[in-house]
């Protein structure tokens, strides 16, 4: 325990000794009394020849966070008399980052409220700068979300996550699965769309030799794949409707049955699943379960679009641009970065990823500058749409006719890399060979 202020209740200060997190002593005026050794090894200790106040030493505020625009975790809890919750970006030692912080009301034996208890705890699955971390970001969206990720992921409770494609689902259901205590685990994905009846069935719970025509070995299933550990089902509303009465069984009873099996097999699994649809409007549609719908949206997460949280695109943008470079560091100039900040972007982070693959490729140098970035993006094909897609809205062309055109244009631009195809279009490879099996003349489908 460290003392700050010369008139700390000592015997108060001494229990933060007693939390596993980082912990410091606060007053109802936001002045920092005391700290503990765990505070002062991940955030160093605080200076005491002045008054030290918690906004301006997590944040460098001259006033209080909701006098600066942020949830203030202190003063609700003064407010309710309760604990409070509230995800903020500190500083460290190491830099800015994002920390999960409680705030614990303190009262006297007459019922009054005295000091606050405030426990940080780091939230390591994200990150305010240019790192590998999988998700990236500042914004008071991002960080309303990161919150409630820091909060269910330590639980069971299965969670449904819903934003628009691209907009980084599947990398939140990876942070819920490392924030767990499954995170030893699999962490097994399904990508819904596009998938028939038995394609599914064979694909989720697995199928014995000879259980359908083409079944030439016996499969295990991701379900079983994924016991003990997580099961991530992508663009769940794509479920055909027969089938989802076979996943509300599996989710309720923890049972399921391989295709052409009799044997009952049991599986342990936490339930993420994603989409990019209103499932509500489809359980009124008659398209969705209603009872599958209130089994997985036990604790629903909106993923923040890009155009949500503007302010994070620089972040994103250089975290993007050190995948991208590998062990070639790529910089954007500001009016390069501010052209990016203004761009509509319909297809999210995957869309910003393709821009600056192409940017990378097209700058002569490792500062991709303004006219690089406003040639990929007036190159309507780079943000994520891909070469073939201007239509002539005087036309009337069936979708059919233009989702042939779209692939075409692609296969032909990106000579018949179908991965490449697959990235730009926003989907599996293995959707994009069903797509073209459906669409394409054999001939074309290469």
């Amino acid at each position: 325990m460290e003392v700050i202020a010369k008139d700390t209740d000592r015997g108060v200060a001494r229990m933060l000794d007693g939390y596993d997190h980082p912990a410091i002593l606060v007053t109802a005026d936001y002045r920092i009394l005391a700290t503990n050794e765990r505070y002062r090894q991940s955030f160093g200790s605080i200076a005491t020849d002045a008054p030290a106040y918690c906004y301006r030493v997590s944040h460098g505020y001259d006033s209080p966070c909701d006098q600066a625009g942020e949830e203030c975790p202190l003063a609700a809890a003064k407010a309710s008399g309760q604990k409070e919750r509230v995800l903020h970006v500190h500083q460290s030692p190491r830099g800015k980052e994002h920390i999960d912080v409680e705030m614990l009301p303190i009262f006297d034996e007459r019922g009054t409220l005295k000091y606050f208890v405030e426990l940080l705890k780091t939230v390591a699955v994200a990150s305010v700068g240019a790192s590998r971390q999988a998700l990236i970001g500042a914004s008071r969206a991002f960080n309303k979300m990161l919150g409630l990720v820091s909060r269910v992921g330590p639980s069971n409770a299965a969670v449904l996550l819903l934003g628009e494609s691209g907009s980084g689902k599947e990398l939140v259901a990876h942070a819920l699965h490392e924030t767990s205590h499954r995170a030893g685990k699999p962490f097994v994905a399904l990508e819904c769309a596009g998938l028939t009846e038995t394609l599914f069935e064979s694909e989720l719970f697995g199928h014995l030799k000879g259980a359908f025509t083409g079944a030439n070995y016996a499969k295990q299933g991701l379900v079983e794949a994924a016991d003990g550990g997580t099961l991530f089902l992508d663009e769940i509303g794509d479920i055909p409707y027969a089938l989802q009465v076979k996943l509300l069984r599996l989710i309720e009873t923890g049972t399921y049955r391989p295709v052409g099996s009799s044997q009952t097999k049991r599986a342990d699994f936490r339930l993420i699943c994603a989409t990019h649809k209103n499932l509500w409007q489809m359980v009124e549609a008659g398209s969705f379960r209603q009872d599958l719908y209130y089994r997985i949206n036990v604790f629903p997460i909106h993923i923040p679009s890009l155009a949500e949280r503007s302010e994070d695109v620089p972040l994103i943008a250089n975290a993007l641009l050190k995948q991208l470079g590998d062990q070639t560091h790529y910089r954007l100039t500001e009016s390069a970065m501010a052209l990016l900040r203004g761009h509509n972007y319909r297809g999210n982070i995957r869309e910003l990823r393709n821009i600056l693959t192409r940017a990378t490729v097209l700058a002569n140098t490792t500062v991709i500058d303004r006219q690089v970035i406003a040639e990929c993006l007036d190159d309507r094909g780079a943000a994520g749409d891909g070469p073939g897609t201007q239509v002539d809205l005087n036309v009337q062309i069936d979708l059919k006719t233009l989702e042939q055109n779209y692939l075409r244009g692609l296969l032909q631009a990106y000579g018949g890399d179908k991965e490449k195809v697959a990235q730009i279009a926003g989907i599996s490879v293995r959707s994009l060979y069903r797509k073209l099996q459906e669409i394409l003349p054999p001939q074309e489908q290469g």
